[in-house]
């Protein structure tokens, strides 16, 4: 067994850890980073899924590191494709004119961008990368981390020994493996005062998961092979749904309310639409999560637009990849390709066209974009985690503007960054329809980080000390980033002061100094003054 002595530990190479991964190396430290799938970037790339964001993002609301991600992933595009002159020219370059996102680009420009980024410090020798690998065990003294066990996709195994360990996992994989306590699924009211939890815990009630794939349109047919289970889940219907979910028909994300949505291979692009003061939101889903539009390419660059399908039809409701043991895992991952692949199949030959016809059969599987199992992403596209049990949590009465009774942003005294989005729950595995609540902008807290015993693990993603209905405003990309960043940045700073993450937190010098160097590096943590929240 290999064995690695190192100043900082990232396990999971997400956002959030590579966010983490950079504050530290940027401050000279020596890091370790891990991964379990091929491609650095997680909801980025591997999951395929592009930047959701808040309305303000060209503006502020961002740590610059991630603008700097922003900046190169459209410098991939107008270095290396046949851009036209208004989209090279366009300082806010949308590479798919997606209506989701400013950002709608394909998995690989995010893939380019992060290893451009790490680049220089792979060839200093200060950044150590072992991918894909996975952890299997931790080695806890007293209450301190101090190592942990990785094991490779060839069966060999690597053991990391550090000073302080950022778990940056999709899941929150370190935290059973190092006994830190934690919670999973829907809280109850009685435990966080929240009007929207239940009454009573639901530890297993957790968002749906999916399994993304990118699609493009071009001549000829290229139907895939009727998947096995297909009649399984072209019947599969909540009782909320109002229609099989595969199909165009589901719930309203806001209103609940029943809707169809459109889906026209090159329809009108999105924003056209909205100029005319009908913005099609996810209702026509050709545009919505479009990642590569040929209008920003010269005339006969692709064949077709290359749109990415995440749409609530490949919601996985089947069970959770939390605490449960590897086989059940592998088993709803299968369901979960399953469904998707069943999705696009009923695209190709059922889905009604604006002819009176039925079936799309040139719409065409891109699994080279996306270089996952089946033609899929790589990864599950993962919307909740295990949530630590942290100094501090956040909850729905600190979000809420219906609770607060206003719209003026959520602050707090150890802010370690901001964030902003709603708090947007997806349909969960305990059959509960979708959760949407008008929310505030936000600081971080740095007690979110920060676990009540375990004294040298930070937090570094979607396993902060969020609740399961918070967490829906805080697992977008700039703020997973920025929770990251954070991260790696607390631990340099500890070591370089010889002191401890809780001596930061309850110290108000120590927090104060800790707080102007994050401010130093381009790290906001306030909301600007504006009104319009």
């Amino acid at each position: 067994m290999t064995a690695i002595r190192t100043d900082l530990l990232v396990v999971g190479g997400g956002l959030g850890g590579v966010a983490a991964a950079l504050a530290a190396l940027d401050a000279g430290r020596r890091v370790v980073l891990t991964e379990e799938y091929r491609w650095l970037g997680g909801q980025l790339t591997s999951q395929a899924v592009p930047l959701d964001e808040h309305s303000w993002i060209e503006q502020f609301g961002a740590t610059s590191r991630y603008r700097r991600l922003r900046g190169a992933i459209r410098d991939h595009y107008r270095q290396w494709y046949p851009l036209t002159p208004a989209a090279r020219a366009d300082a806010t370059l949308n590479p798919g004119n997606g209506l989701v996102s400013r950002m709608c680009a394909e998995p690989r420009s995010g893939v380019a961008a992060i290893d451009g980024m790490l680049a220089r410090h792979r060839s200093s020798g200060r950044l150590t990368i072992i991918q894909p690998a996975v952890p299997v065990a931790v080695d806890v003294d007293g209450d301190r981390v101090s190592s942990v066990t990785l094991r490779r996709d060839d069966g060999g195994e690597v053991t990391v020994e550090a000073d302080y360990v950022v778990d940056a996992t999709e899941l929150g994989d370190l935290l059973p493996l190092a006994g830190a306590e934690y919670v999973t699924g829907f809280e109850a009211q009685s435990q966080t005062g929240e009007p929207s939890a239940p009454q009573e815990a639901q530890p297993d009630n957790q968002q749906a998961f999916s399994w993304c794939f990118t699609i493009d349109h071009v001549d000829g047919d290229h139907t895939i092979d009727r998947p096995a289970d297909y009649d399984t889940w072209r019947a599969v219907q909540p009782e909320y749904w109002g229609a099989p979910m595969i199909s165009l028909t589901g719930p309203d994300p806001r209103s609940l309310e029943t809707l169809t949505r459109t889906f026209t291979p090159h329809a009108v692009r999105a924003d056209a639409i909205a100029d005319q003061g009908k913005d099609p939101g996810d209702r026509e889903l050709w545009t919505f999560r479009r990642i590569l539009a040929r209008e920003n390419l010269v005339d006969g660059a692709i064949p077709s637009d290359i749109v990415l399908v995440n749409w609530p039809m490949i919601d996985y409701l089947g069970g959770t990849l939390i605490d449960v043991d590897a086989e059940t895992a592998e088993h709803h991952k299968a369901q979960a390709r399953q469904q998707s692949l069943s999705m696009l199949y009923w695209l190709q030959t059922e889905a009604p066209r604006p002819d009176g016809g039925t079936g799309y059969p040139g719409l065409r599987l891109r699994g080279d974009i996306t270089e996952g199992p089946e033609g899929l992403a790589m990864a599950p596209y993962i919307r909740e985690s295990r949530r630590l049990l942290a100094l501090s949590t956040v909850t729905e009465n600190d979000l809420s503007i219906a609770v607060r009774g206003d719209a003026r942003p959520f602050t707090t005294p150890d802010s370690v960054g901001v964030g902003m989005y709603r708090i947007d729950l997806h349909p969960s595995t305990g059959g509960d329809n979708y959760l949407d609540i008008a929310s505030v902008p936000f600081e971080i807290p740095l007690g979110i980080l920060l676990p009540r015993r375990l004294d040298n693990l930070i937090a570094g993603g979607k396993n902060v000390g969020t609740t399961h209905i918070t967490n829906g405003a805080f697992r977008l990309h700039p703020v997973e980033w920025n929770i990251g960043e954070a991260a790696g940045a607390l631990a340099a700073f500890c070591l370089d002061r010889a002191t401890r993450p809780r001596a930061v937190h309850t110290t108000p010098d120590l927090l104060a100094e800790f707080q102007h160097t994050l401010t130093r590096n381009g790290v906001e943590l306030h909301w600007p003054d504006v009104r319009g929240y």
